[in-house]
């Protein structure tokens, strides 16, 4: 598979503050950039990439974008979701307005850091509604135990909006949450207007080697609630690095994906997100 990317982090520590990598050894200690990606993806076949914002410090978020900017159209970024605060009106327009001359093709507020009230917060679904009227999607981040709640009220409220659900909901594998995840995954995907990403599921099994056999389940009930046309692939590095791996994470995708057509795994791996994210290519 040529794989699009649709979840490529940048870590740029020397520009940009990160807090949240405090206490992460393997992500709080050095930068990871376009060039350190290259050479971590080096032999496999990555057609393309989309940065995705990476929860700066919230002094920093409208400063990464427009750092990111200077990347796009260099070394496979074909484009970037960057960060928006859509729980606040001030500024939020003029945010948007200046997207396309950042290459930004959608936008995402990390929901799972904040109070689940800001979820609900009607401003907040006011301007995703803002969002859908300009044709852009927007990347929900949401732990497993917020799906049946704020999640699903969300999405139930922004059905002229394309959703992407990153990270197929952050099911907790290590701890075999399966069965409240999968039902709160089905009710998501009775809304044809999201779609799922899958990409980061190795940092929540738990710690040692990965095997496909674990994730197959989750990826299963993914690829048949949503089917291959929802379903998008995405990296998540470098906090793939918290799990198998960029390359591994590759390999694995590989082994998930083969019982699919050949048409199937083209829509996983590029097709839903050219729909979804509609980068100029």
């Amino acid at each position: 598979m040529d794989l699009m990317d649709t979840h490529q982090h940048l870590i740029l520590r020397d520009r940009l503050g990160y807090a949240w990598t405090r206490g992460i050894p393997a992500l709080a200690q050095r930068s990871f950039t376009p060039l350190d990606y290259a050479a971590e993806r080096r032999g496999r076949r990555v057609a393309a990439s989309i940065v995705m914002e990476c929860a700066v410090d919230d002094a920093d978020w409208r400063r990464e974008a427009r750092i990111v900017a200077g990347l796009v159209g260099r070394d496979g970024i074909v484009g970037q979701v960057a960060s928006c605060r859509p729980e606040s009106d001030e500024g939020f327009e003029a945010w948007l307005d200046e997207g396309p001359s950042l290459g930004v093709l959608g936008y995402r507020r990390v929901l799972h850091v904040v109070p689940d009230a800001v979820a609900m917060d009607p401003t907040l679904r006011r301007n995703l509604k803002a969002l859908g009227r300009r044709g852009l999607p927007f990347d929900l981040c949401f732990h497993a135990r917020q799906l049946g709640g704020p999640a699903l009220d969300l999405v139930r409220d922004c059905d002229g909006q394309a959703l992407v659900l990153d990270h197929c909901g952050c099911p907790e594998i290590g701890a075999g949450g399966f069965g409240p995840w999968a039902r709160d995954v089905a009710a998501l995907a009775r809304h044809e207007h999201l779609a799922c990403k899958l990409s980061g599921l190795t940092a929540y099994c738990a710690p040692g080697p990965h095997d496909a056999a674990t994730l197959l389940p989750y990826v299963e009930h993914v690829l048949d609630r949503f089917g291959p046309d929802r379903v998008m692939w995405g990296s998540d590095w470098p906090v793939a690095d918290l799990g198998a791996g960029l390359a591994g994470w590759m390999d694995l995708t590989a082994e998930l994906l083969a019982g699919l057509s050949q048409d199937e795994r083209d829509r996983v791996a590029q097709g839903t997100a050219r729909r979804v994210y509609r980068p100029p290519l």
